[in-house]
């Protein structure tokens, strides 16, 4: 009997985003992974007005109840807590990959931390051996596509695609995303027009 992956997808802040704007992303990556993984989509806590404290418990609370072995993906803000919340201290679980999507940077250089701000040793903070892998849509005007460069200098593992074409939501389309995760290290898009710039 075949098993299923698990993966757990965290939305971005604002109001009516799990209902009107990530459901879309949502929608895409269960999609693009299809039927041998079962993908986890959390109402975040107060999305219109989140706080540090409420959305990392929220968080942690999800990954406790997962398998070992699953993918955890943040959005926007949710990535910026979710991969502050890994680093904060180790998960419960056994992680397969952190995917963080149109992250932005909190601390120098970046988003100014008023709740947090993301330690210059982030990458050695996160859990050991755990692939990371950065998604940043070059024409994001939320978010600056400089940003993903940030996470890059200071998660010396992570890998980052930059995605020609694609704003702050991946113009609704995490195919690249699924794709990465499915196959793990093979480049996405590959072949395709728009295909990602990866480093």
């Amino acid at each position: 009997m075949a098993t299923t992956a698990q993966t757990l997808f965290v939305q971005g802040a604002g109001t009516g985003t799990h209902d009107e704007w990530d459901n879309r992303l949502f929608d895409s990556l269960r999609r693009g992974l299809g039927d041998s993984y079962e993908v986890r989509y959390p109402r975040m806590p107060d999305e219109g007005d989140p706080s540090y404290a409420a959305w990392s418990a929220a968080i942690r609370r999800e990954i406790a109840a997962l398998d070992d072995g699953a993918v955890v993906v943040g959005h926007s803000l949710g990535a910026a807590i979710l991969v502050h919340a890994l680093a904060e201290r180790p998960p419960e679980r056994d992680l397969a990959m952190i995917v963080l999507i149109a992250a932005p940077f909190v601390g120098a250089g970046g988003w100014p931390g008023d709740e947090f701000e993301l330690s210059p040793d982030l990458g050695a903070r996160l859990p050991r051996g755990v692939p990371v892998r950065v998604f940043h849509g070059l024409r994001d005007e939320t978010a600056p596509p400089s940003h993903a460069d940030l996470y890059a200098g200071v998660i010396p593992q992570a890998r980052v695609y930059r995605l020609p074409g694609r704003d702050h939501q991946l113009n609704d389309d995490l195919g690249d995303v699924a794709a990465v995760i499915r196959c793990g290290d093979a480049p996405a898009g590959r072949g395709r027009q728009g295909a990602p710039d990866v480093t």
